[in-house]
């Protein structure tokens, strides 16, 4: 197995796939920067949980998945902005609104990951690593 080269878009594609496949939970291979992201993404209400287990000797990172009642997935778009052959910085007043601000960009900062809106509200830009709708 080769190396990962976007752990990143690794887990979003997960997620997404996930979604198409309308599992409950999708695993994979745990990063502080991932626990982040899926940390934001239940704090926004996106995912229903997450947590790190361990499978034997391996840890896992387990993301639950949301969906409405009618079956459709609470996120309809996911996808990587700043990726390792071109990346995406911003200033605090160029952060880009999601569908008009339904939706919310991940940030990485210099004080730690955050959303789009709380970063404006920080006044801090960063890297703008996906956005979610």
């Amino acid at each position: 197995m080769s190396a990962i080269t976007d752990p990143v878009a690794d887990m979003l594609t997960r997620i997404r796939n996930g979604i198409q496949a309308r599992h409950q939970r999708v695993d994979m291979p745990p990063s502080k920067l991932k626990v982040e992201i899926a940390r934001i993404l239940k704090q926004e209400g996106y995912i229903s949980n997450f947590k790190l287990a361990e499978e034997g000797k391996r840890k896992v990172l387990r993301v639950f998945l949301r969906y409405e009642e009618d079956g459709r997935s609470v996120i309809s778009t996911l996808e990587r902005v700043s990726r390792p052959g071109r990346r995406v910085y911003v200033g605090a007043h160029e952060i880009p609104r999601v569908l008009g601000g339904l939706g919310v960009n991940i940030l990485t900062t210099p004080r730690g990951l955050m959303t789009g809106k709380n970063a404006r509200r920080a006044g801090v830009g960063g890297e703008v690593l996906c956005s979610v709708a």
